[in-house]
């Protein structure tokens, strides 16, 4: 764990590091922020590839089964050709600088899932670190310049450490809808996220399986009261309707824009202001429909000694996952903000394409 938390700071940082499975090593380095593919290729002693996700092939017209795919990059590739391969929208057209593609390995792999975690575009350059530059690499690693990880560690770094949530301050928080809040704020191991639970009232005096919200923030909604969603309208709603009910928790979760983090999000955004709908725009920068993951959400309430909850949702996977977490839902409440002209295509294809219980509003703004 403490590798690759520190491999994921080297990679936002722009630096490389070094992923091994089996006798391979690859040398990795994030697309977003890249230096030059040269310098890579100069350091592995073997000319770079670009890794890809199966979703951001799809945007581009290719049909792939694996998860991601590498392909290999011509000499003096230029920055324009990897943005048109990584990030820009080619109107499901396969491209012609697609040739050579091949299914990614075990190493490459754990190099995007290290791009998803550090919240970067999930791009990679990768180079097979060269009988010739083994001995340098070696001598970066024993120096402390560079870092290696071992490939199935960085694959199970996206689901986080499940059961090491740590639970590290709190305070009580008077809210205007309900006065008697209490934050108590969690810290994942790796340090980069941290997550909230507002508790409502009293839990020892709630009768019966415990109202409950998830709530992944929002940078735009939640604090600036942005029209393009209806999140914080659905933020201040919950607060008012967990106090109605007698109390209960509302977990403010650090998962940006369906877990793909702000500047992914307001890249998708951009996507979409030229047409694309929120599925299609994440998919264009080779993400999934919801890039969340929940056991965090499982640990916190694990933690609050809750295991029956009346959920606050419109979303499936939430319930889906709080049930294969051990938690016990009992039931389910709409919860719906205000649907407007700027959000309408939002939540319409929240509906139509990610399964969300959002047919009532919809129908209700049509009549």
């Amino acid at each position: 764990m403490y590798q690759i938390e520190r491999a994921i700071f080297d990679i936002r940082r722009g630096l490389p590091v070094v992923i091994s499975s089996g006798e391979q090593r690859l040398l990795v380095q994030a697309l977003e922020g890249s230096r030059s593919v040269d310098t890579l290729a100069q350091l592995a002693g073997a000319r770079p590839a670009l890794v890809l996700t199966r979703h951001r092939l799809e945007a581009m017209g290719m049909s792939l089964s694996a998860e991601a795919a590498c392909l290999p990059l011509a000499e003096h590739i230029g920055e324009r050709e990897l943005h048109q391969l990584a990030v820009a929208d080619a109107g499901k057209k396969p491209s012609a600088l697609l040739s050579g593609l091949k299914p990614a390995g075990v190493a490459e792999r754990g190099a995007v899932a290290l791009m998803r975690r550090a919240l970067l575009i999930p791009a990679a350059l990768t180079a097979l670190v060269s009988e010739d530059a083994r001995h340098d690499i070696d001598k970066h690693i024993a120096q402390g310049r560079l870092l290696e990880v071992n490939a199935d560690d960085a694959h199970k770094c996206l689901a986080g450490a499940p059961g090491m949530l740590k639970r590290v301050s709190e305070a009580n928080i008077p809210l205007e809808d309900a006065p008697n809040s209490r934050f108590v704020l969690f810290r994942e191991p790796d340090g980069l996220r941290e997550h909230v639970a507002v508790v409502i009232g009293q839990l020892d005096d709630v009768q019966g399986p415990v109202p409950l919200r998830m709530h992944s923030a929002c940078l735009t909604g939640d604090l600036f009261g942005s029209l393009r969603c209806d999140c914080g309208e659905q933020l201040r709603n919950a607060v008012a309707d967990i106090q109605a009910m007698g109390g209960g928790v509302l977990l403010y979760l650090a998962q940006e824009g369906r877990g793909i983090g702000l500047a992914n999000k307001l890249r998708a955004y951009t996507l979409q202001d030229s047409g694309l709908d929120t599925v299609d725009a994440d998919q264009v920068l080779g993400f999934g429909d919801d890039e969340r993951q929940y056991a965090v959400a499982v640990d916190m309430l694990n933690a609050l000694s809750i295991d029956q909850v009346q959920l606050l949702t419109n979303n499936p996977l939430k319930m889906s996952a709080l049930k294969e977490g051990g938690i016990e839902v009992v039931s389910r409440q709409a919860l719906y903000g205000s649907v407007t002209d700027h959000n309408h295509r939002y939540l319409s294809a929240k509906a139509s394409r990610a399964g969300h219980f959002l047919d009532e509003v919809l129908e209700s703004r049509s009549r």
